[in-house]
């Protein structure tokens, strides 16, 4: 990476804070840093998933959505939302199979990348980077088995919030209100492909907690108010439905 000094300070404590580079040693970070490149994307893109087979990203600034599409319906569900310290498809990192995945930048973006060759060498060569990269693994797995879980067993206003709770920022203060990351400002029918949902029903739960306090918005972007009331729903069980006489 070429060695302009804001941006190149800007990556490094981007990746002394990211979960994947964090307490590695500052030489092999800069080592490490000889080898990106810059990129960035526009709001809106939608990126061709082979690009990840042949480099792999890390996020800089900006956020990325990762969506599964059903081409017959034109149904979508969103398989992550990443920000700043995140690297994108991961698993790449470990085979070489194609993921059938359509991210799309959320914001304008910028990154930076090295070829996936060079990324799969630190696993082999420095134990000090795999022992932040397992356990991110392992967490970006937990974050789908949650997704598969809430959409299996939970109704909508529970799967809400849920999702809400799991992005709060923890905060000094338990009386302000609780900021958002990643997901404050996103519209309706994003935060519907995030629960398996419509925006129609999104925004009906959203409107009906922020009626009673719950919720609320603060120059365009969501807060929540009452936590406690948060729980209670993300806590809610879905009772079975009543089976007809006949066993049908």
């Amino acid at each position: 990476m070429d060695r302009d000094p804001a941006y190149y300070r800007q990556c490094k404590d981007v990746l002394l804070r990211s979960p994947l580079f964090t307490g590695l040693k500052e030489s092999l970070l800069d080592d490490m840093l000889t080898l990106f490149r810059r990129d960035r994307w526009r709001r809106g893109v939608h990126l061709d998933p082979d690009i990840f087979q042949e480099r792999f990203y890390l996020i800089v600034e900006g956020r990325l959505e990762v969506m599964r599409i059903n081409p017959d319906s034109g149904r979508s569900l969103t398989l992550y939302i990443l920000g700043p310290g995140d690297g994108i498809d991961t698993v790449t990192l470990l085979n070489n199979t194609p993921h059938d995945v359509a991210p799309v930048a959320l914001d304008d973006m910028a990154l930076v990348s090295v070829p996936i060759h060079a990324a799969r060498e630190w696993i082999d060569h420095h134990p000090e980077f795999n022992r932040n990269f397992l356990p991110y693994l392992g967490e970006q797995m937990r974050k789908m088995e949650d997704l598969a879980t809430d959409l299996a067993l939970h109704d909508t206003i529970t799967r809400l919030a849920r999702l809400i709770l799991r992005h709060v920022i923890p905060q000094y203060d338990s009386e302000a209100p609780q900021r958002l990351r990643l997901i404050h400002d996103l519209h309706d029918d994003a935060l519907a492909r995030m629960v398996g949902s419509v925006r129609q029903v999104v925004n009906r739960h959203l409107q009906h907690w922020r009626r009673q306090g719950i919720l609320q918005r603060h120059k365009f972007h969501t807060e929540v108010t009452e936590l406690e009331a948060l729980h209670e729903y993300a806590h809610q069980v879905e009772l079975p439905k009543k089976r007809s006489e006949s066993g049908h």
